[in-house]
């Protein structure tokens, strides 16, 4: 079986889980918790890192977005990436942005600060990155409503793994209940679609010891 190793948390781990949910691609989830930096784990992607995919063959595929480019490419039969070079080039740029800029302004000072901190029990949050990660946030929410007001997907007419890297990002910090949707309806009207997708709904029934989303967060109905 397909071995996908994962922190319920992580946002580049639900990607993943999304991308080969919507391939049809079976697999066995596997959490890891990074922070104990088990040898057998660094074994396998030495940069100590989630996701990590591991092939029925034992091929060991690493990193989100080089695991994406290999799903891309092995498992055509469900294409992600977009049909023409515009939209691959869209796709692929969206993606940057929400696994890039997204996660260094919002994710990384709204998540990390106030959840994982907590969780593995390191240091006190920063109250200046997380006023500062607030501000971000709202900016990114009017950008995706911007995208989601002027076209069906955020990449285009066809859902892509834009869609999903935005979706695995919002995801979190609406398990964590940092997002006030009513400030971008049309962000919220898009997350609504994406989280009735069946690949969603894995997600919807992740829990965290010690952490528990706002009733919301599985309500397909918002």
């Amino acid at each position: 079986m397909r071995v996908l190793y994962h922190f319920a948390l992580s946002p580049f781990s639900r990607k993943i889980r999304l991308v080969l949910a919507e391939k049809r691609l079976p697999f066995e989830l596997r959490e890891e918790r990074v922070w104990e930096r088990r040898p057998e784990f660094l074994a396998l992607n030495p940069a100590g890192q989630v996701p990590v995919l591991v092939e029925d063959s034992g091929l060991v595929v690493p990193d989100s977005a080089v695991i994406t480019e290999y799903l891309e490419e092995t498992y055509r039969e469900v294409p992600l990436i977009g049909a023409t070079a515009a939209e691959r080039v869209e796709t692929r740029r969206l993606v940057a942005w929400f696994d890039g800029k997204f996660a260094r302004e919002v994710t990384d000072k709204l998540l990390v600060e106030k959840v994982i901190k907590r969780l593995i029990g390191r240091g006190v949050p920063d109250a200046s990155a997380i006023r500062a990660g607030y501000g971000s946030l709202r900016t990114h929410l009017s950008y995706v409503a911007e995208l989601a007001e002027s076209r069906r997907w955020l990449a285009g007419e066809t859902l892509s793994v834009a869609d999903l890297a935005a979706a695995a990002h919002l995801s979190v910090l609406d398990f964590a209940g940092e997002i006030d949707w009513s400030v971008a309806p049309a962000a919220k009207e898009w997350y609504a679609r994406i989280k009735s997708r069946p690949s969603f709904r894995p997600l919807l029934g992740d829990r965290v010891p010690g952490l528990r989303p706002p009733d919301h967060y599985a309500d397909l109905d918002f």
